[in-house]
């Protein structure tokens, strides 16, 4: 009979031929665990946007750069610094569960707004081509509203999943999502950045949307807001004359030297670029004639540089993008997974989106950059974060679904094995 084994004698770990234990690779190999291609999906697509943004903005940036510190690097540099404080924040946020983000929603969400008020404080906060949305303490300057669309999405996922069972009743639907929504995006107004608030207020609405609120809700919402908003433009002589300008489609000359400055400049970049484009490093825009050439209107270089093939890559890129968003969506059955997930597709690739119909001249100029490729430390941050965020439901989604089955009759589990084995013969 075979004498048992103690519990307290453990077997011999694997050991390396130069004597080192495997445990390290255990756990590097754990880091980059995923339990679906979802993961890899986003996590490459994302990357590489972010590496391309570096080149565009090297490129973009080069010329005002040497003009203005005698270094072709300045920009470039600033940039990847942020990159390489961003990315590493992604893979933490990567390893958190639901339940971090959970726990964290109403916190996030008073710290945003706290920070967002600091934009008000004399010293320390400034303002910037109209918008007082900065602040700098010493020679670190942060948008602080970019940090406040992520702590959104986390206090709406978990507000609209708690309250998923009273939506029925449209007081639970404004309460408290439509005074805090208020009170955080009106920080924003307050501050002239038209462009961040409607990025906030599509993020809104499209957590009611996928937490399942009735669309005349919904409807009723974006019919206030539209008055608001109009009602907003009309407090401000720049901005009604951008958009009487824009709405004229930049034909009158007197537009010309003024308010149509940057969008006409945009359009003969990228008609420069052509098919195949001008060459990296080969617009001409860039030099000192595109405002915020590495910043609102980067797409422009692109498409100046590397022409329409280019720009239709970045476009691509984002669609992809958007299935790895949809396909987490599809695949974690826990709704406040659901509900961030979408809110940081409305962000992400909303936004994108916005950035591009604004350089094409489709929309009015809103002043948001394009996601992870504009230059930005606060923005490619704040997104690479909510990547994370979302990567961490793609990396947890089996212990959600092991949860959610855990909660189920006998019968009830039954019938979801027989579906799940109907779905993978399909």
């Amino acid at each position: 009979m075979a004498t048992p084994t103690p519990r307290t004698q453990r077997p011999n770990r694997p050991q390396h031929p130069d004597g080192r234990t495997a445990g390290a690779i255990v756990a590097v190999k754990r880091v980059f665990a995923a339990e679906t291609g979802n993961f890899f999906l986003v996590l490459g697509t994302t990357l590489f946007l972010v590496v391309f943004g570096l080149i565009m903005v090297l490129s973009s940036s080069s010329v005002e750069s040497i003009s203005a510190n005698g270094n072709y690097f300045t920009s470039f540099l600033r940039q990847g610094s942020y990159a390489l404080i961003g990315v590493p924040l992604m893979l933490v946020a990567s390893r958190m569960p639901a339940s971090f983000w959970k726990r964290w929603a109403w916190p996030a969400i008073i710290f945003g707004s706290f920070l967002q008020l600091l934009v008000f404080v004399p010293g320390l906060g400034y303002g910037y081509g109209g918008n007082r949305n900065w602040i700098k303490i010493g020679g670190f300057t942060a948008q602080p509203s970019e940090l406040v669309k992520l702590a959104l999405i986390v206090w709406l996922a978990w507000i609209v999943t708690q309250k998923a069972h009273l939506f029925t009743n449209w007081k639970h639907v404004a309460i408290p999502i439509a005074p805090v929504a208020a009170v955080v995006i009106g920080f924003v107004l307050v501050g002239n950045d038209l462009g961040t608030a409607i990025i906030m207020l599509a993020i809104v609405l499209g957590a009611l949307f996928y937490g399942g609120v009735k669309l005349r809700y919904i409807g009723a919402a974006i019919a206030f807001v539209s008055v608001v908003a109009f009602a907003f433009a009309q407090l401000s002589d720049s901005r009604t004359s951008r958009i009487s300008a824009w709405l004229t489609g930049c034909t009158n000359q007197s537009d010309f030297a003024s308010d149509c400055w940057q969008t006409v400049h945009g359009w003969w970049a990228l008609a420069d670029g052509g098919i195949l484009g001008s060459g990296l490093g080969g617009s001409r825009a860039k030099w000192n004639w595109l405002p915020e050439a590495d910043n609102d209107f980067i797409f422009a270089i692109i498409g100046d540089e590397l022409g329409l093939i280019g720009a239709i890559v970045v476009l691509v890129l984002f669609v992809v993008l958007a299935i790895g968003f949809i396909r987490i969506i599809r695949s974690n059955p826990d709704p406040f997974a659901k509900i961030a997930t979408g809110g940081v597709m409305i962000w992400i690739v909303g936004q994108a989106f916005v950035n591009i119909a604004v350089v094409l001249g489709v929309l009015p100029v809103l002043g948001v950059p394009l996601p992870l490729i504009s230059a930005g430390g606060s923005a490619l941050i704040a997104s690479l974060m909510a990547i994370g965020v979302v990567l961490s439901f793609a990396r947890h989604h089996q212990d959600a679904e092991d949860d959610a089955t855990a909660l189920l009759t006998p019968a009830e589990r039954s019938r979801s094995a027989s579906s799940q084995r109907s779905r993978k013969i399909l």
